[in-house]
């Protein structure tokens, strides 16, 4: 699934619709760490990447920035183990 992701910088998330539906992943920032504190995609249409496409794009954002990454969501914690890549970005 590729979905169009926008980072919404004033409600400190990225963000994609799907079929309608908006799927987030919400962080703050604190101190140049992004802290990922939750990621939510609809039941109706989990399972088609969603999630992986809005960490992938918060995880890029983070590393253009020179943000490190507290990964407090388990969904990210587990994407991130998932991609040995982006372990360089933990705080």
């Amino acid at each position: 699934m590729q979905a169009q992701v926008e980072h919404n910088a004033a409600g400190s998330r990225f963000e994609a619709r799907v079929d309608g539906h908006l799927c987030v992943a919400d962080y703050r920032l604190a101190h140049g760490v992004m802290q990922m504190t939750h990621t939510y995609v609809p039941p109706p249409i989990q399972g088609r990447g969603i999630a992986a496409t809005l960490v992938d794009a918060a995880l890029a954002h983070a590393r253009a920035q020179g943000l490190r990454v507290d990964p407090q969501c388990s969904y990210v914690r587990a994407y991130m183990r998932r991609h040995p890549d982006t372990l360089s970005l933990q705080a």
